[in-house]
């Protein structure tokens, strides 16, 4: 007899993008459903950087390297954190020869996350692209950027308060493109629940909100709602001196 047996349940899931105040556009965001095993998704989100157009190249690398993987990607035999390590690191190589025709040298954060049929989740990121896993309205963890004042908050010099308000909060530590290799840092949530939220965002997004208000708003709202409020919040925040901004939000429902 089965223990513990898993829910009947659904994915909703919704994206948002935004040139913000940028000449152009250099975010690019996807939700892939997995053709062959029902309730796998995958969420992608890149920031990329260099240019008119290579930080655009850089992102949709990221894009084309993710979509190649999952492909190939068998939920019930391959391992979702080896999948998204290689995700870093093919799209990092790739970004880096598609440096030889760009005009300035591309980079591209990256954030992803893969929701299996099992309801395990695995989440990805280098650079200051984030993941939150909300449980209702409450944040049980996001992911820790790779950035400057990311590190002067570790070292306890400023708060995380400070930071978004430094100089220097756009600096970061490593990326995907760059001569280092990239940094890679993966964690996994071995059971999601019904009403569970998962946000991919760039830092043109996370950078106007407190977990807090994310929180309020994913769980109030339908996953729909809740990205074009966070896109239009952001929006009036910045003041007409906003970045590019991008999100992929998805949200677990049980089926009754």
């Amino acid at each position: 007899m089965l223990q513990n047996p898993l829910p009947r349940f659904r994915l909703i899931a919704s994206t948002g993008l935004h040139r913000g105040d940028r000449a152009y556009q250099q975010d690019q965001v996807e939700i892939i459903s997995h053709e062959r095993a029902p309730g796998c998704t995958m969420a992608v989100v890149a920031d990329g950087m260099g240019g008119k157009s290579g930080g655009r190249k850089a992102a949709d690398q990221v894009l084309l390297t993710a979509h190649q993987l999952f492909e190939r990607f068998v939920p019930s035999q391959d391992d979702a954190a080896e999948m998204l390590s290689q995700l870093v690191n093919e799209a990092h190589l790739m970004i880096k020869l598609t440096a030889i025709t760009a005009e300035e040298e591309p980079h591209s954060t990256v954030a992803a996350f893969v929701v299996l049929p099992t309801l395990e989740c695995v989440a990805a990121h280098a650079g200051d692209s984030r993941v939150y896993h909300y449980r209702g309205a409450e944040m049980l963890q996001r992911t820790i950027d790779h950035s400057f004042v990311q590190r002067l908050i570790d070292e306890g010099k400023i708060s995380e308060e400070a930071a978004n308000n430094h100089p220097q909060s756009n600096l970061l530590t490593g990326c995907l493109g760059t001569h280092a290799d990239p940094p890679l840092a993966i964690w996994r949530i071995d059971r999601l629940r019904p009403g569970d939220t998962l946000l991919a965002c760039s830092d043109g997004l996370w950078h106007y909100f407190t977990p807090r208000e994310i929180g309020a708003i994913v769980h109030a709202l339908t996953p729909r709602e809740a990205s074009e409020m966070l896109v239009s919040k952001a929006r009036q925040r910045a003041r007409g001196g906003g970045d590019n901004l991008s999100l992929a939000l998805v949200r677990i429902e049980e089926l009754r």
